[in-house]
């Protein structure tokens, strides 16, 4: 096969699968290399499933609006897999006074950009969720936000893109990305070169020092966040749900079980030579704020825990962005652990810029200079 495609996508998460979706969809040719053996290795499959609205910087809130409204309802159809989409409500938990400002702080801020969220107190909570402990004196309330299966919808993208003839090659590394008279056009890995007019870098952490070939920076760190899941429960309730102390975040699934993410701050410890590995006290951590708020989740056996890598960028929203420097290439990394939620939005409007559309959506903000200092 040829090795010269319309778009070459660096990166098999969501954010790459979506948008080859959506490429592949306007008749361009595409290509998407992924570095693992398998798809969706990183935080696209490791994540604790929020589609959520609340909680989220208001620069980044127009994206997951749009997600929620246009996209997620009819994405299981769409795809023809069902990607167990559940719209039943965010609930962000508060057991201290300390907690209720922080909650009062975030709705306030959500509500003056129109989201439909408010503040209820524990009494409320609890119609919603009969199952909250007594500790939860209120929560943030935001009815049209949700949660889906992240394993699912990434390999849903991939299927369809492949249907529409995507071509996907995992297990090729790319080393550097290099310029043909002034731009972006070949991509190296280690075993090949490949061609495109256009070349979207959706490699999580990793797209800092491929970016870094050719002289752009993207400011990111990366954090390790672990998810555990239960034994199938009955069904009790299929709110997204979350706290103001970030104890936890999660919901139930279909199958039944609870799936829970959390972190303890000491991946650090973990000698894992890279590869993301569960720390043996991050669960214990977890569960001991899970049963503060769902008592009757005490019995509930752990029967297995995940890790994944995020990529952290400095002000916590993502870059979303042509180069100016490097015509040719698209930056798409920096998602800060926020990018399951908005991956249907944000694969829309890479592959509207990709196409040399208007996005359908202002990007500005996502920028990749806006880190630069101002002269």
């Amino acid at each position: 096969m040829s090795n010269n495609t319309d778009v070459l996508i660096i990166g098999s998460g969501i954010t790459g699968n979506a948008t080859a979706y959506y490429l592949t969809r306007k008749g361009l040719s595409v290509t998407v290399l992924e570095k693992s053996p398998h798809i969706g290795n990183g935080g696209s499959t490791r994540n604790g499933g929020g589609v959520r609205q609340s909680g989220r910087d208001k620069r980044e809130l127009p994206l997951a609006i749009y997600a929620v409204q246009n996209l997620w309802p009819t994405l299981s159809d769409e795809l023809e897999m069902d990607v167990e989409y559940y719209q039943a409500g965010n609930l962000r938990l508060g057991k201290t006074d300390a907690h209720m400002t922080t909650l009062v702080g975030l709705t306030e801020k959500a509500r003056s950009t129109g989201l439909d969220v408010r503040m209820i107190d524990g009494a409320e909570a609890r119609e919603i969720c009969p199952y909250l402990s007594d500790q939860v004196l209120g929560a943030s309330w935001c009815p049209t936000d949700g949660h889906a299966n992240p394993l699912l919808a990434t390999l849903a993208y991939y299927r369809q893109a492949r249907r529409l003839g995507a071509r996907f090659i995992t297990g090729e590394e790319v080393t550097a990305i290099r310029k043909v008279r002034g731009r972006a056009r070949k991509v190296i890995t280690k075993t090949a070169t490949y061609e495109a007019e256009t070349i979207i870098l959706a490699a999580g952490f990793e797209s800092r020092p491929i970016a870094s070939a050719v002289g752009i920076d993207v400011p990111m760190t990366r954090a390790l966040l672990e998810v555990l899941v239960t034994e199938a429960q009955p069904p009790m309730f299929y709110q997204m749900l979350g706290t103001a102390a970030a104890d936890f975040y999660g919901h139930q699934s279909t199958h039944g079980s609870f799936v829970f993410g959390g972190i303890s701050g000491l991946e650090s410890v973990n000698k894992d030579n890279g590869t993301p590995v569960t720390n043996s006290l991050t669960a214990s951590c977890c569960c001991r704020g899970i049963m503060d708020y769902f008592p009757c989740l005490a019995d509930a056996k752990i029967v297995r825990t995940w890790a994944g890598w995020i990529d952290v960028c400095a002000d916590h929203i993502p870059v979303l962005s042509t180069v100016e420097e490097v015509p040719g290439l698209i930056l798409a990394c920096g998602f800060s652990g926020h990018g399951f939620g908005i991956a249907p939005a944000v694969g829309t409007l890479l592959a509207q810029m990709a196409a040399g559309e208007d996005p359908v959506l202002d990007v500005e903000a996502f920028r990749y200079d806006r880190f630069k200092a101002k002269i």
